[in-house]
């Protein structure tokens, strides 16, 4: 069953009572986040006219408050987010109801261009990035977390961060003639499935990829969306292509990219907002600002409305692909942090 199937006047009608209600859940059961919302002066019978005029917490907040909505014994799981600078990581509280509901909303989500059943999959990483579970990393958790929708798994680097070309060409002879999953990371992608298949002549055709990250290194190469999409197709026949954008601090909620590509798009359970830098009110369809992304999943903690550090411009509303907004990152807010996963990492060709 589609999770892209609300307009944006529907959006608006179905989640923005669920997500004021959220927000008296968290006042009520997390006394920092009381705090906070009483200094802003939003007061406790306070009523909200649309998703956009919610009170939103900084994305950064969850680096230096420890912000949670359960008893510390009901605590199943926390969740550290990758931060690369002296900020420190983000901690995200997790009980087992919140955790379940990311599982099962991620997976509805990206069922949308997988379909049902779990495909053969390729990763675009080495084993060694799932097997250090002390030093697990916001990319090793990434890894982990796509691994559960395919079987088969192949990695296409060996332990030394080397493309393993012979373990592609296996996996292709054996599962390539039906559809197959990829995941990587973008520069990742590009760099060791990419360049690799383009050099060995080697057809993704079947393949449905699916890819997250940072663009930096990438466009630094002359390389942006659009580029990527025609070199995959011309080179190695892979025309399914769906980019995504999500972080730890909302946890199972995934921003996917349509069929068309270049558009990023709400499932029914979130939004986003794109407000002004100045004045923080809501921009228009063209007028870039920073992303603010809304989410009925968090239960647990209040990262159900989150200002982020990127900066994003709407492409239009309810006439793209799928219904309801849709909207493009254009990277990082000046100065912010670094947040890790793919431009990290530190490849023997990196």
């Amino acid at each position: 069953m589609s999770v892209f199937t609300l307009s944006q006047a529907e959006r608006e009608k179905q989640l923005l009572p669920q997500l004021a209600e959220l927000t008296a859940h968290h006042r009520e059961n997390s006394e920092g986040y009381e705090r906070i919302l009483s200094s802003l002066g939003i007061a406790r019978d306070a009523s909200f006219a649309s998703i956009a005029d919610l009170p939103w917490l900084p994305v950064r907040m969850f680096k230096t408050h420890d912000l949670r909505s359960i008893p510390e014994s009901e605590i199943f799981k926390t969740l550290t987010s990758s931060g690369t600078t002296g900020a420190g990581a983000s901690r995200i509280y997790l009980d087992k109801a919140a955790a379940g509901a990311q599982t099962k909303q991620l997976g509805a989500t990206l069922q949308e261009v997988l379909g049902g059943e779990r495909l053969p999959m390729l990763m675009v990483d080495t084993i060694g990035i799932i097997k250090n579970r002390r030093s697990f990393s916001a990319r090793g958790a990434g890894v982990l977390g796509m691994a559960n929708f395919g079987r088969k798994h192949t990695y296409v680097l060996d332990e030394n961060d080397q493309p393993d070309v012979e373990a592609v060409k296996t996996f292709l002879a054996t599962y390539g003639d039906k559809p197959f999953l990829i995941f990587g990371f973008t520069f990742m992608v590009w760099q060791y499935l990419y360049e690799v298949a383009r050099d060995h002549k080697l057809d993704l055709s079947n393949g449905i990829l699916i890819h997250s990250g940072g663009w930096k290194k990438l466009i630094d190469r002359a390389v942006d969306n659009t580029e990527f999409r025609r070199r995959f197709k011309e080179d190695t026949g892979l025309t399914r292509i769906h980019n995504y954008y999500g972080m730890i601090e909302q946890i199972g909620t995934v921003f996917l990219e349509g069929p068309s590509g270049n558009s990023l798009y709400c499932p029914d359970f979130a939004d986003v907002v794109i407000r002004n830098p100045e004045t923080w009110e809501e921009q228009p369809v063209g007028e870039p600002g920073v992303i603010e992304v809304v989410s009925t999943l968090p239960h647990s903690y209040p990262g159900h409305v989150l200002l982020t550090e990127d900066l994003g411009v709407y492409n239009g509303i309810d006439d793209g692909d799928w219904p309801g907004k849709h909207f493009s990152v254009m990277g990082r807010l000046p100065k912010a942090e670094a947040r890790g996963c793919s431009d990290t990492f530190q490849g023997a060709a990196a």
